[in-house]
């Protein structure tokens, strides 16, 4: 009995159920390391040690990888960070767990801080324009809107701007994530580890959004 002939430009280096996920994640390592306009196909090969033609069967062009890349990796992480609260959550609460979801989230995913920084919020990152088709500005709209009823009620600092807690949200847990390489190197700053990370970030969330205590003339 022969074997079916295999598709013709179709390596055989990686098994079919492995090898287009192997080849997003060595494109996800790579774009963060260097960069999107710095990496080639064959780098990506490289990477993921295959041959160039088992990148260009499952990827036709670079376009093609950065759209799975985002749907199959990065939303991932969005969907991950933006899993669903009770319906009593508090704000704090509720931009507590996104702390630390972002968090766990980039343990998970090391790449994806990285990535976030150098091509979605530098001007010229090629993958901003996806993202911004992408990203859930719906939930966003939603989370200020608590923010801005808890403000309503008493319970939440009258001078937080709700539709800017997201943003500044993520960035005081993006950032440092992203730089980690960079400011553990600085003496007394190696044993800063996530969990530290969560708590202080959190810290600054409660402080920022606690009502202030009004004072009382005596």
């Amino acid at each position: 009995m022969t074997s079916s002939p295999r598709q013709r430009g179709r390596p055989a280096t990686l098994p079919d159920q492995n090898a287009r996920a192997a080849l997003l994640d060595a494109a996800t390592r790579l774009f963060a390391r260097q960069g999107i306009a710095a990496s080639t196909l064959a780098q990506v090969a490289r990477e993921a040690g295959v041959t160039s033609a088992m990148v260009h069967y499952y990827f036709k062009n670079r376009d093609q990888l950065l759209d799975a890349l985002v749907e199959e990796r990065i939303l991932q992480f969005v969907e991950l960070v933006w899993q669903p609260v009770a319906a009593s959550a508090t704000p704090l609460e509720i931009v507590s767990g996104m702390v630390e979801r972002v968090v766990l989230g980039a343990q998970a995913m090391p790449w994806m801080p990285p990535l976030w920084v150098r091509e979605v919020l530098s001007d010229g990152g090629l993958l901003r324009e996806r993202m911004l088709q992408r990203l859930p500005f719906g939930k966003v709209a939603q989370l200020a809107q608590i923010v801005r009823a808890g403000q309503q009620n008493g319970s939440v600092n009258p001078d937080i701007e709700p539709r800017l807690l997201f943003i500044s949200t993520l960035a005081m847990t993006m950032m440092p994530l992203a730089t980690a390489g960079i400011w553990r190197q600085l003496p007394g700053m190696q044993s800063i580890d996530n969990s530290v990370l969560i708590r202080h970030v959190t810290a600054l969330l409660a402080h920022g959004l606690a009502v202030q205590p009004t004072s009382h003339p005596e």
